[in-house]
């Protein structure tokens, strides 16, 4: 699997939109669950319960990550670029971390429970391109890579930022603890697209 240029994520990895509402559901589940220091809920259960069938696409290994806002500001952020783990599992594992276990936030409180808006992005596989030139702002999410160091943006994040190329680049580059020139050489690319919803 990996990205066609020409239709975005390879086709039958493509959820459909039921399988996307049941995974929002089950990562406000999961983000209450962790508020709440109850046990995180059960994907298979709460399928039974929705009439959801389980296909293959829930259950595909699928970098994914959960993103919580409020009001319009970051909450929290937390997910995994490969997929090691089944998607379903994955957005359980995630909503938790984002409400209680993004270091640069305090953990999400039950009050503001009612107020939060979640965003899940699924992720295509990585794909290396050669440098800078082969990523496209607003397709791409991307993944920099330099002297061991690595840091990632979704996608949205540049868009919603109004940031071009280079300066989506420089930022990556602080995010990995480097210089923001740092990605201008020797540095390693790899773009992913997603599912946003």
């Amino acid at each position: 699997m990996g990205i066609d240029e020409t239709k975005g994520p390879v086709s039958g990895m493509s959820l459909i939109p039921g399988e996307k509402s049941f995974l929002l559901d089950l990562a406000a589940l999961a983000v209450e669950a962790a508020v709440r220091g109850n046990t995180p809920p059960d994907p298979r259960l709460l399928a039974k319960k929705k009439g959801i069938e389980i296909e293959p696409r829930l259950v595909q290994k699928r970098g994914v990550f959960v993103t919580l806002t409020k009001g319009g500001n970051l909450r929290g952020c937390i997910g995994f670029i490969e997929g090691h783990k089944k998607l379903l599992d994955a957005v359980v594992d995630n909503g938790k971390s984002a409400a209680v276990g993004d270091p640069r936030f305090p953990p999400v409180s039950a009050r503001e429970l009612p107020g939060l808006d979640i965003e899940i992005s699924a992720l295509t596989p990585l794909v290396t391109v050669e440098g800078p030139e082969n990523i496209k702002i607003g397709r791409h999410g991307i993944v920099l890579g330099f002297q061991g160091r690595r840091s990632v943006f979704l996608p949205q994040v540049a868009v919603e930022q109004g940031w071009d190329l280079e300066t989506t680049l420089g930022h990556l580059a602080l995010k990995a603890g480097l210089a923001p020139n740092a990605w201008q050489e020797g540095a390693t690319f790899q773009v992913f697209e997603a599912e946003i919803f």
